[in-house]
C-alpha cells in the first residue's frame, strides 16, 4: 500500500476535511424544546457509544444557532432520516430560518420534536458535554425509541446526498 501523502505532524483543516468527504455518513436530525420553542440540527456525526447503557453521542459546532439550547437541554431526540428526505436534512441544516415552519414533525408527549417520516427515533436524556476543540461532543442515554420497518437510510457523502444499493 502506497501512502498518498507525507507524513506531517499536523494535518491542514482541508486535508482533514477531504479525509471526512470520502467517509460516508448516515443523516439524523438533533431536536430538542427550549424555551417552549422547537430547536434542530442536522447532524452526521451521530455515533453509537454503548449498547448496555445504551448511549450514542454527536457533536455540534460552539457557534451554531443550536447550541444554546443544546447547552442547556436534559434531553432530545434524534431522528434518522431515510432516502428521499433530502429536504428535510437541507432544512435543518440552514441557518437562519425557522427550520420547523415546513411542518413534516410532531412532538413526542415529553415535548422533543421528531421528524415524520425518518427511519427511527430516539428519545434521550444527555449525559454529558464534553469540549472538543471549538465544538461540544454530546453524549446521550436512549430511554424510548420507536423504529419504523426497514426503510433505506440517507447517507451523506463528498458533500452530497445518495441512497444505498442491494447489499453486495
Amino acid at each position: 500500500m502506497t501512502a498518498l501523502a507525507e507524513h506531517r505532524d499536523t494535518l491542514s483543516a482541508d486535508a482533514f476535511r477531504s479525509v471526512f468527504r470520502g467517509h460516508p455518513a448516515g443523516v439524523a436530525v438533533v431536536t430538542t424544546l427550549h424555551a417552549g420553542r422547537p430547536v434542530g440540527f442536522t447532524a452526521t456525526s451521530v455515533i453509537s457509544v454503548s449498547a448496555d447503557p445504551p448511549l450514542l453521542a454527536f457533536s455540534l459546532h460552539s457557534t451554531s444557532s443550536s447550541w444554546p439550547a443544546l447547552s442547556a437541554a436534559g434531553s432530545v431526540a434524534v431522528s434518522f432520516l431515510t432516502a428521499g428526505q433530502e429536504e428535510v436534512s437541507t432544512r435543518f441544516a440552514t441557518s437562519g430560518i425557522d427550520r420547523f415552519a415546513a411542518g413534516g414533525w410532531h412532538a413526542l408527549e415529553t415535548g422533543e420534536p421528531v421528524i415524520d417520516g425518518a427511519a427511527a427515533w430516539i428519545r434521550a436524556r444527555v449525559v454529558d458535554r464534553i469540549q472538543a476543540g471549538p465544538s461540544h461532543l454530546v453524549t446521550v442515554e436512549a430511554v424510548w425509541h420507536a423504529r419504523f420497518g426497514e426503510p433505506e437510510p440517507l447517507v451523506f457523502h463528498d458533500r452530497r446526498y445518495h441512497r444505498l444499493r442491494s447489499a453486495s
